[in-house]
This record gives structure tokens, C-alpha cells and sequence, in this order.
């Protein structure tokens, strides 16, 4: 089990890693993304499961992390897990106005997107190695 000193580091690999794979998937069959958003815009049922879910698991990464440690990892998981919070709450309450906005930002730049996000997720999975690395 992973004790108050490392929790920020694990749940960085876990993100980074799911990070990841949701942008190998993009990056092997482009399109995908814009399919989950119209499926997402066509379905009621799926938007409030999404939007729960996202509010359910930013809450748990927000409330399971010792952000008050002061360390920059402790900040930046704290601050991801707040977003996922707004942005489930967002999928919720105005899902109509998040679709469109992600379907905007995605257009035609899906893979473009897809690399920008496994170049994060390869930074947060750096991140939790280095710093589990020296526990």
C-alpha cells in the first residue's frame, strides 16, 4: 500500500499511464476521440455516466493526495484532480456547451492532440519514477 510520502508519485504513474494509452489508441486508429465525443453528444445516459465518473475519480485523487506537503508533484496532482471535478461538473450541468467546446478543439488535430497528450503523460510517468525512485 502506498504511504503518504509516495501517494503523489503513484497516482502520477497511473494517470501518466493511462495518459498514455488513451493516446497510443488515437495515435493507432485516429478518429477515435471525435467518435467518443459525438457518441457522448448523441447519448444522455452516456454524457451522465462520463460526467459522474470524471467526478467521482478527480474527487478521489483530489481528497486521497497530501497536497499541503508543499512539494510541486503533491500541487500539480491536487490541481489535476480539482480539474477533473470542474470538468465532470461541466459534462454534467452544460453538457451541450463541453461537447462543442471539445469537439472544436479536437476538428481535424486529433492526432496532433493525441501526441501533445502522450508527451504529458510521459512527463507525469517521469515524474512518479524519479520520485519513487528516491523513496
Amino acid at each position: 500500500m502506498a504511504t503518504a510520502a509516495d501517494m503523489s508519485a503513484w497516482i502520477a504513474l497511473f494517470l501518466g499511464l493511462a495518459i498514455m494509452a488513451a493516446s497510443v489508441a488515437e495515435l493507432r486508429a485516429p478518429g477515435g476521440w471525435m467518435k467518443l465525443v459525438e457518441e457522448l453528444e448523441a447519448s444522455f445516459a452516456l454524457r451522465f455516466v462520463a460526467g459522474f465518473v470524471t467526478v467521482m475519480f478527480g474527487a478521489l485523487v483530489y481528497l486521497a493526495n497530501p497536497w499541503d506537503r508543499g512539494d510541486w508533484l503533491s500541487v500539480l496532482v491536487t490541481v489535476i484532480g480539482g480539474i477533473g471535478v470542474a470538468k465532470g461538473l461541466l459534462i454534467l450541468a452544460a453538457p451541450d456547451r463541453i461537447m462543442g467546446l471539445g469537439r472544436r478543439i479536437l476538428g481535424n488535430r486529433s492526432t496532433v492532440i493525441a501526441g501533445i497528450d502522450a508527451l504529458l503523460g510521459a512527463g507525469l510517468l517521469f515524474a512518479a519514477l524519479s520520485r519513487l525512485q528516491t523513496l
